[in-house]
């Protein structure tokens, strides 16, 4: 099936409503974000599932309508359980801060239909396929969950929320409570897992803020007169969708290792082989650099030790997200075999002190809590930076009563940063497969896609294609 054009593809909204949590004992109050929360900033994201085609068998009824129903009839208990997602962002005029109003607002529920096949998309294209089927919404919405349904049968499930509230880990915890609670009816005894918890107070800064050099180098504040421009951020990145699969993971792990003893982690094996593609990429450009860096949004609640915490991070709804940047001359990361350089990634990942990275940053954000601030890898200050955020590393269940998802990722404006930027996310199913959204340099696109291991997405290998 040949693609459409972005232009071809339009949405018809049919209805668009307010979902609330449906316990009568929650009562309004006023959340303060935790400064691990105001770090990220005011950030929409969005995890983006594709659904084949529904058979007369799948769910009650099998159709769009049955899908519709189940989130009408469910949502409101989920947001019993993610009350947050059913406030609103607002800036407290005396501090410049933004803070949660949890007074049941209600989270957004919009329904829709497209007018063209799933498969009749571009995946290889993020402009060209996923981001076409995303709608906005209001800043101050913290969860926006778009429904719409396609020509062949297939359907679409955006989680559209805001970073404020929740990293990678917390949004697909949200998910996966969704998924359990679906298939049940909404019975919450049967879902059976620990409550959320809600309680960011466990992050306070010390009086007064202390925190290292090293973590100080490492951040900037920033505003759009100290950011490139629109154009050139846009004619220096590309944005695609690859697929990586499970036996070319495999084969880069066992080119990796050098022992049984010291066999790297699937994560190590494919960062240490970008991190080769990154230097070899680097060698070629125009303008000298000597240095390459790597960087990893790694999820601190499973490598914490304090024993306040680690029982409290087990379901905590909100952000914990550390950052570990690990940089090298371009020609030792050429020069080294792939085996070396995991052994660099785990090094860097895993040499992190990550309760007192947690506090310093803490510390630091109190400090600088009404500017925007990121961290100079992302942004793209100093040498080429090539960052990841690994959502395969999180369970995830997409199947909510209608089979598992054909594709589920995370998918976010990037706005101009000058740094790539890969989000990883497991292909639903099991598999052992990945599927990546990445922002990259078109010379870097090039190099992996010559490579063969990073593949273009396609509907064919998501299975989206309908034979007549």
């Amino acid at each position: 099936m040949p693609a459409v054009g972005s232009s071809d593809v339009s949405i018809r909204v049919l209805s668009r409503r307010l979902v609330k949590a449906s316990d009568p004992s929650l009562q309004p109050h006023v959340v303060t974000f935790s400064n691990l929360d105001l770090y990220p900033d005011n950030v929409q994201a969005s995890i983006v599932c594709l659904y084949p085609k529904l058979s007369t068998k799948s769910g009650p009824g099998g159709g769009f309508d049955a899908v519709v129903s189940t989130f009408e009839a469910v949502l409101p208990t989920l947001l019993n359980h993610f009350y947050p997602l059913a406030g609103r962002i607002v800036v407290n005029p005396s501090s410049g801060v933004p803070e949660l109003h949890c007074h049941n607002q209600g989270a957004e529920l919009v329904v829709g239909e497209v007018g063209v096949a799933l498969g009749s998309l571009d995946y290889g294209l993020a402009e060209e396929s996923l981001k076409k089927i995303m709608m906005p919404y209001p800043e101050d919405v913290t969860l926006s969950v778009q429904l719409l349904s396609f020509a062949c049968g297939g359907f679409s499930v955006v989680w559209a929320n805001n970073n404020l509230l929740n990293d990678g880990n917390a949004i697909t915890m949200c998910v996966r409570m969704w998924s359990e609670l679906a298939r049940t009816g909404g019975s919450i005894a049967t879902v059976g897992a620990v409550s959320v918890n809600h309680d960011r107070s466990m992050f306070r800064p010390r009086n007064p803020p202390a925190y290292s050099d090293a973590l100080d180098a490492m951040f900037a504040t920033y505003d759009d007169h100290r950011t490139v421009n629109a154009l050139t951020a846009a004619a220096s990145f590309v944005e695609r969708l690859y697929y990586v699969e499970a036996a070319d993971i495999a084969k880069l792990r066992d080119m990796a290792t050098v022992t049984e003893l010291q066999r790297p982690s699937r994560v190590q094996a494919v960062s240490a082989y970008l991190w080769k593609v990154l230097a070899a990429v680097v060698a070629a450009c125009r303008v000298p650099e000597e240095r390459c860096c790597m960087g990893w949004m790694v999820d601190a609640r499973r490598r914490v030790k304090s024993p306040e915490l680690i029982p409290a991070m087990r379901n905590y709804f909100g952000n914990v997200t550390a950052y570990a940047l690990g940089g090298a001359a371009v020609e030792e990361i050429r020069r080294k075999p792939l085996a070396e350089v995991a052994a660099m990634v785990r090094d860097t990942i895993t040499s992190i002190d990550y309760d007192e990275y947690l506090q310093d940053l803490v510390d630091w954000v109190e400090v600088h809590k009404t500017e925007h601030v990121m961290e100079k890898g992302v942004l793209g200050l100093g040498s080429p930076t090539l960052n990841q955020t690994v959502f395969a590393s999180f369970p995830l269940d997409t199947n909510f009563g209608f089979g598992d998802a054909a594709l589920a990722l995370p998918i976010c404006d990037y706005g101009r940063l000058c740094s790539g930027y890969l989000s990883v996310g497991a292909r639903p199913g099991g598999d052992g497969s990945w599927l990546l959204s990445a922002y990259i340099w078109p010379q870097m696109a090039a190099a992996l896609e010559s490579d063969g291991v990073f593949k273009p997405l396609t509907a064919e290998y998501l299975g989206l294609t309908v034979t007549p």
